[in-house]
């Protein structure tokens, strides 16, 4: 009878030491300047609390630039009319939109909050948006025209309605 050979575990390296550290690991440090700086964001709204949210939304899009802020100012505007029962809000220093519970049903991201190449309007699933086993739950936004802005009156419209589907 023969034996077979003993395996050793291979051994871990101590955490902290440079043997410790990928390749990968040395080109990430985990969470972005933009997304730390989110987070410290969504910090302070918490410590805010629900103080006067329109203002705050007002004050964030008109501290946007460009294309942004026209975006913001236009999205804004069409929730506000077509969803009125969603009241605006700041998430990780966001433009947001919340129901009568206080939670998050859409958002504006405007592209320079992590630098990327368009804005994007996106839905929690908070937001009544269900088609089906599959939908979409944000959007690109590179421009606004009326066939846009009219999707998204209709979208928000829909996902503030208290009927799923």
């Amino acid at each position: 009878m023969s034996q077979s050979p003993t395996v050793k575990p291979a051994k871990r390296p101590v955490q902290g030491s440079a043997k410790s550290i990928t390749e990968a690991e040395k080109k990430s440090k985990g969470f972005t300047d933009e997304e730390r700086a989110a987070m410290k964001e969504r910090v302070q709204e918490l410590k805010a609390g629900e103080a006067d949210g329109e203002s705050a939304v007002l004050a964030k899009i008109a501290a946007m630039k460009g294309q942004d802020r026209a975006m913001g100012e236009r999205i804004h505007a069409i929730i506000k009319a077509r969803a009125p029962t969603l009241s605006p809000r700041l998430w990780y220093g966001m433009p947001a939109y919340a129901n009568e519970d206080g939670k998050v049903v859409c958002f504006f991201q405007p592209a320079e909050k992590f630098k990327t190449r368009y804005a994007t309007l996106g839905f929690s699933d908070k937001a009544n948006l269900d088609e089906g086993t599959l939908w979409p739950t944000s959007f690109a936004l590179k421009g606004l025209t009326t066939a846009e802005e009219a999707r998204i009156g209709a979208l928000v419209k829909r996902a503030a309605s208290p009927d799923k589907g």
